[in-house]
């Protein structure tokens, strides 16, 4: 029986945040990743009143996202490599100008595939932030006196990504259409630009680059997809992208069949909520059982509720089943993150954590493109499979491969992306 019984104080927000030097990377990091909650809506916006077209916004706010998730990976191994700042600085500088030039090019009335070549440059240029945030918070409690609070840092962010995330569209939508339809790219540009920089500066909290140690610089670094539980957790991170892809377009149509286009706002709030509540209380339990087996019975409970979403045709009650849907999202996001920190060697933490939100913004694109085409042939409910399915497949994969998912015995290391003893190699 894999559980473990500790003696460590109660974990809480309060004892996490006085953790020293805590704020002054929250609080940056909180502005910086503001911009990328914003950013579809804003080129949705945007090209909807310079094209006209639904069809050329979507499709243009695709490649961004598409892009996104193929090089967040890639920055965030290079963060390991040589450091947060290091990578953060110019990437700023280009997802700001990029931001500018495609505000610019839709105005002008460019060609799509210049408005598609400057959204894929977009996409792979948005500062990993959250990932990053989250490797200084694995270095920031890597000590036995704080390992306690490393659920309750996941937790924190994930409420913080899922509270951006209701907040940014509200907000770009907001400034395109009462201010004008550019000033939601105009205003990621500005907040990208003074949080990413704000961010950058604290590199007292940054965790230590492979290239800044000699004794590092010597062994060759090997990506955190080398590790099995990382491989394994990216699989589970998709059907978590599919659940939130798929309630986002078949929401809308669910909405319109019942003759209440309005309150699709109101259900995918409630949906967000749910998330952010259970992440709070998640996070502030002191858990007895072990991060894995809390995994497999979160992700259990999230594809059950999944299942039911396509059965439902009335409004009331979707509003309870979306609740209990986004209740099951936030343990299994919290503990997947939690789980990074046993599995990942410190060296590549920010490449791992941008795997996992790579892999629920491919999820999340994926499950755009097939909920939007089922819910157009067959309506809302057969949109709706798309996460049942996602979550369903992904569940077999935790249940089939759960032993990669345990972390280092005592008498293992974890190093270079492998769990190793002496002349035997560990998946």
């Amino acid at each position: 029986m894999e559980s473990t019984v500790t003696s460590e104080p109660r974990p809480g927000y309060g004892q996490l945040l006085r953790t020293p030097h805590a704020l002054s990377f929250v609080l940056p990091g909180f502005l910086a990743r503001q911009p990328f909650a914003m950013l579809t809506m804003s080129i949705v916006l945007l090209l909807r009143h310079t094209t006209g077209s639904f069809a050329t916004a979507g499709t243009v706010a695709a490649v961004a996202g598409v892009a996104m998730a193929l090089f967040a990976p890639q920055s965030g191994r290079l963060a390991d490599r040589f450091g947060q700042r290091a990578v953060l600085l110019p990437g700023v500088a280009v997802h700001t100008g990029s931001l500018v030039a495609l505000a610019a090019l839709a105005l002008a009335d460019a060609p799509i595939w210049a408005l598609i070549g400057t959204a894929a440059v977009v996409g792979a240029s948005v500062p990993q932030i959250g990932p990053m945030v989250r490797a200084r918070w694995a270095t920031a409690l890597d000590r036995p006196d704080r390992r306690h609070l490393m659920p309750t840092a996941a937790a924190l962010e994930s409420v913080t990504d899922e509270f951006t995330f209701v907040v940014g569209p509200l907000l770009a939508t907001a400034l395109c259409t009462f201010v004008h339809p550019g000033a939601g790219l105009g205003a990621e540009a500005v907040l990208t630009l003074v949080g990413g920089l704000l961010f950058a500066t604290r590199r007292d909290t940054q965790p230590t680059a492979l290239g800044a140690s000699d004794r590092h610089a010597r062994v060759a670094h090997v990506s955190a997809m080398s590790v099995a539980g990382v491989r394994v957790l990216a699989v589970a991170f998709l059907g978590i992208g599919a659940v939130f892809g798929g309630m986002q377009v078949s929401l809308t149509a669910f909405a319109e069949e019942a003759g209440q286009p309005g309150v699709n706002g109101l259900l995918y709030g409630i949906f967000a909520a749910g998330n952010m509540l259970s992440g709070i209380v998640f996070g502030a339990v002191a858990w007895k059982t072990a991060p894995r087996n809390r995994l497999l019975i979160g992700y259990s409970a999230l594809a059950l509720t999944a299942s039911t979403l396509w059965t439902v045709h009335s409004v009331a009650l979707f509003a309870v089943v979306g609740l209990l849907v986004g209740m099951c999202i936030a343990p299994a996001l919290v503990t997947g993150f939690t789980l990074i920190e046993s599995l990942v060697p410190a060296s590549a933490r920010t490449e791992a954590f941008t795997w996992l939100t790579g892999a629920v913004a491919l999820g999340q694109a994926g499950a755009v493109t097939l909920s939007g085409g089922l819910a157009d042939a067959r309506g809302a409910s057969a949109g709706f499979l798309v996460p049942m399915a996602g979550t369903a497949l992904a569940l077999v994969v935790l249940l089939s491969l759960r032993g990669s998912l345990r972390p280092a015995s005592a008498g293992r290391t974890v190093a270079r992306g492998v769990r190793h003893r002496p002349g035997v190699t560990v998946d």
